[in-house]
Formats: C-alpha cells, sequence, structure tokens
C-alpha cells in the first residue's frame, strides 16, 4: 500500500500511536508495529512509549507548570497529524495507564479534533472500547468511523512470533490506517 502527501507547508507528516498496555512484547505493541511497517517514508511514525512514566493524574498540577512528562506527551500530540490508540482490555475496562494519559490531555485540549483511529485488541474488549469511544468523545477527538476496531480473541489472529496473521485481521488494519491516512491529508496512489 503506497501513500502520496497532499501539498502541505510541512515536509513530514506526523502519526503518534500510542499502545494501551505497558509489555513491549503485547498483541497491541504488535499491531502499532505492523501498521509502522505500512508507513510510507514521508511519514514520522512515533510509538509513545511515556504511558509508565507519567505520575497519576492531579487536578492540583495541571496548571501553568504541569510535570515535564506531560508537557511531553501534550506537546507529541499537538504535533500529531493523526493518532492511533490499540488497547487491550484489563478487567472490563481501560487499562488504568491509558487512561491516566488520557486524564492529562483534557485541560490541554491535545486531543481536540485530531483524527483519531481506535483499536481495541484484547480477548473481548467490548467494555473497553465502548468506554474509550466515551471518553474520546469527551476530549471532542475526531474519532474516525471507518479507522475504529474492535479486534477480539487476538492472540488466535497472531502467529508464534506476534505478528498479525489472520488475513481478515491484517485487511482491516490496513483499511482503517488507509483512513487515517487520507484525513491526515494523505491519498492513496
Amino acid at each position: 500500500m503506497c501513500f502520496k502527501k497532499k501539498m502541505s507547508t510541512q515536509t513530514h507528516k506526523k502519526i503518534v500511536a500510542i499502545s494501551g498496555s505497558l509489555r513491549a512484547g503485547s498483541s497491541n505493541h504488535a499491531i502499532l508495529n505492523f501498521l509502522k511497517s505500512l508507513t510510507p517514508p514521508t511519514i514520522d511514525y512515533v510509538i509513545y512509549d511515556g504511558l509508565a512514566s507519567l505520575p497519576h493524574f492531579d487536578p492540583g498540577l495541571d496548571g501553568d507548570d504541569p510535570p515535564e512528562k506531560v508537557t511531553e506527551l501534550r506537546e507529541l500530540l499537538a504535533g500529531a497529524d493523526g493518532i492511533i490508540i490499540c488497547t487491550p482490555e484489563y478487567a472490563y475496562g481501560v487499562p488504568g495507564s491509558l487512561k491516566n494519559a488520557l486524564d492529562w490531555t483534557v485541560s490541554s485540549g491535545s486531543l481536540v479534533d485530531k483524527p483519531l483511529a481506535l483499536i481495541t485488541a484484547s480477548t473481548g474488549g467490548e467494555n473497553a472500547h465502548r468506554a474509550l469511544l466515551l471518553i474520546l468523545g469527551a476530549l471532542s477527538a475526531n474519532v474516525l468511523e471507518n479507522a475504529t476496531l474492535l479486534i477480539s480473541f487476538i492472540r488466535s489472529k497472531m502467529d508464534g512470533d506476534g505478528n498479525v496473521s489472520d488475513e481478515e485481521t491484517k485487511n482491516k488494519l490496513e483499511k482503517a490506517f488507509a483512513r487515517l491516512l487520507s484525513e491526515s491529508e494523505f491519498t492513496e496512489f
């Protein structure tokens, strides 16, 4: 799949990808790496790995001088042309570290109108997926309907090396990614 950039003053567009799992070898990281392999060289694709280092959300710290790690996250998101969140479901809900990161974006507006692909890949995932759609709506993110996937039983769709092996899942991921790139002012050629 090849993509061409529309005319822009920037030389590179940026996609920021966030995994809701802290485990580096997780299925969610594997999906983000699969999407990275589809990324044309004209796009910077950054996988954010700072969830574990963010402080717990504290409204008292959310003023003019928030913690450094929070500022870094907000600046990364503000500079993104598109965002991907790929997450598991923990205990029928959104992983705490991901929810914490999203809470830190409320006052900054870092996600407002940002084109966003949401992928929930877990054993089930329905509850986390539904909750994230509500949360992202409250944050005014531009959650793209055709770039929103719920992939249940994800481990059965991966090979022993942690690669996405199910062709239907690959196709859905490719289409969702193409939709995000399209919304982020790229066109397929």
